[in-house]
């Protein structure tokens, strides 16, 4: 049952991935068809991040009602009746509508999946988790080029993605006495129940306030380093656009190896000392972005450490959850971790857009290094409030 189980959470994270890259694949096809500015992707994209924002709040509410299984079948299900509806789309305003339901089912998934794991199993799932949505990421793309190649059709590469989901729920819904009874079976070594925790409420436990801003400025560093690696490689470093493309893309094949490998040495080194060596990697690859050469080679390798160094950061921080502030208030704080990350990496990247425009591109190593500097000061911090409160027991 463990073993069925965790497999079932690989697939449904996978599957979590697999949208998330379409929008941004079809775009340059959609526009025009669709007659609106190419600038209106930012506007679906702010409204999937509403929802997903606003989910991520609620879910440990709606969890502690109907159980994680019942909710992520549910929200599976709303993310693709949201895939087909955008299938089915012929004008944007369309599209506005269904993107409501696609980020209200998103943000569930996302918080309920990563509780689940943080409670019932070990740091190595989580990382290996995290790495499956990568695989996702990365499957997508490759589903919307057929539809665009082959096809000639974006509607049929959210259609494919949407029927996947679609088999992905009922799965989840002939599993549901699988996610009973792992949960039964946690609660029966526990003396603490779930809490839903108010933000206000949850604000006041120690330690909350750091891990909100650590997680704000992962996301925002992950974020903007992704979107805007390439623009800086060609626009600043002079690297050839193909080639800056190419190694952009790496930075993310680089989180995505680092999530496997760092399941192999997650449980032996711990989530403390892994965020501190992801820390340092992602230091490392900044430096070696920051650097006068003249040679490409090393911005381009300096963003793939940055990426290898992003890898262990989100995983650790959620899977550590429970420790931190106690499984009873775990749902409610990593909807909370879920809503803050949706903000930096929403908002964090459009303001260093405008910045590039106004001020120079140049500013890109200088910006990351602002969020580093938030992670460090802040996971610090909550390492000391942490000991000490467990030194007190």
């Amino acid at each position: 049952m463990y073993s069925l189980l965790l497999a079932l959470i690989y697939l449904a994270f996978i599957s979590l991935g697999l949208p998330d890259a379409l929008l941004g694949s079809a775009w340059p096809f959609m526009y025009p068809l669709l007659n609106v500015p190419v600038s209106y992707a930012g506007v679906l994209s702010m409204i999937i991040a509403g929802g997903t924002i606003i989910s991520s709040l609620n879910t440990s509410r709606v969890i502690s009602r109907f159980g994680t299984g019942l909710v992520t079948a549910v929200s599976v299900l709303m993310t693709a009746a949201a895939l087909l509806g955008f299938s089915a789309s012929g004008a944007f305003w369309m599209l506005c509508l269904w993107a409501v339901p696609y980020g209200l089912g998103a943000g569930a998934v996302d918080a309920a999946l990563n509780n689940f794991v943080a409670l019932h199993y070990a740091s190595k799932h989580m990382s290996r988790l995290h790495c499956f949505w990568g695989v996702g990421v990365s499957i997508g793309p490759y589903i919307m080029s057929y539809s665009l190649t082959i096809r000639n059709s974006w509607e049929r590469g959210y259609a494919i993605v949407g029927i996947l989901q679609i088999t992905l729920t009922v799965i989840l819904l002939l599993s549901l006495p699988l996610w009973k009874k792992q949960a039964q079976l946690k609660r029966e070594g526990q003396t603490g129940t779930l809490k839903h925790l108010k933000i206000h409420e949850a604000l006041r436990i120690k330690g909350v306030k750091q891990v909100l801003a650590a997680f704000f400025g992962y996301c925002a560093l992950e974020t903007t380093t992704g979107l805007w690696a390439g623009s800086y490689l060609v626009l600043q470093r002079g690297i050839a656009v193909e080639a800056a493309a190419g190694w952009a893309s790496l930075f993310y094949l680089g989180i995505t190896l680092g999530r496997f490998l760092n399941g192999f040495i997650a449980d032996r080194l711990g989530n403390r000392n892994m965020i501190r060596i992801g820390l340092t990697i992602i230091t490392m690859g900044l430096f070696a972005v920051i650097l006068p050469m003249q040679t490409g080679f090393v911005p381009l390798a300096g963003l793939v450490l940055i990426g290898l160094g992003c890898a262990p950061i989100y995983p650790c921080i959620i899977h550590e959850t429970p420790r931190n502030f106690g499984a009873e208030n775990s749902q409610a704080i990593i909807g909370i971790q879920m809503a803050s990350a949706y903000v930096g990496s929403t908002f964090m990247p459009p303001i260093f857009g405008l910045l590039a425009n106004y001020v120079t591109i140049a500013l890109y190593p200088v910006y990351l290094s602002l969020f580093l500097v938030l992670m460090f000061i802040m996971t610090e911090k909550l390492n000391r409030l942490v000991i000490s409160k467990e030194s007190r027991l």
